[in-house]
């Protein structure tokens, strides 16, 4: 049985990336791929639990870092591996990248924490490809004035989006093999036009 693919989606709030999520996963399914798509935080009843305090409750920027963990840890291990090893495909909307930009770049967490926690929860275990939905600043914040109630993170300054950004892309220029930037700022049938492109060339074709 061959093992599947991990795919992650990234972006600031604001980015678009999760209104194409569920499009990308019936592009996969189309060419035979089975495909699982979750969520971090979240993707398991503990994990949604954990989401829940996390997006709404104020908490030490540490103790923030070490719960995204936990969920991920949860995850991996009752969602994304089980579906891996049975030759699955995975798409989640977020991942550890996320934790270093938010927890790292917004927040101000020691980087080399982070990279110890990510060694500690999963090793080597890295995703197959992440797509990175990239926006500037102004263009998330239009975005996210007309979306539903904002949760804690997307209610944070400018700053903060600034630094989420910038670790972003730093990781994207350090990943170049596994990190693909998409110009999040163009019409939605041109990103769904790449994001096809994109999955057709992963189904070998």
């Amino acid at each position: 049985m061959t093992t599947g693919k991990f795919i992650t989606f990234e972006g600031v709030d604001g980015a678009g990336k999760s209104t194409h999520i569920a499009a990308f996963a019936d592009s996969l399914r189309q060419h035979g791929r089975t495909v699982i798509t979750t969520r971090e935080p979240g993707g398991t009843e503990l994990g949604e639990q954990l989401r829940s305090l996390l997006l709404h409750e104020p908490m030490h920027l540490e103790t923030e870092a070490l719960l995204m963990f936990a969920a991920r840890r949860e995850h991996l291990a009752q969602v994304i591996a089980p579906a891996l090893a049975r030759g699955d495909w995975v798409i989640s909307d977020r991942f550890t990248d996320a934790t270093f930009a938010y927890q790292g770049g917004g927040r101000g967490m020691s980087l080399d924490k982070l990279t110890q926690l990510e060694q500690w929860v999963h090793g080597d275990l890295q995703p197959d490809l992440t797509l990175l939905f990239d926006v500037p600043l102004e263009v998330a914040r239009e975005r996210l004035q007309k979306s539903r109630d904002l949760d804690k993170f997307e209610q944070e300054q400018d700053d903060f989006f600034i630094g989420v950004r910038q670790v972003y892309l730093q990781r994207a220029a350090q990943f170049p093999q596994r990190i693909r930037v998409i110009d999040a700022t163009r019409p939605i049938d041109a990103i769904a036009d790449e994001l096809q492109q994109v999955a057709d060339s992963l189904c070998g074709e």
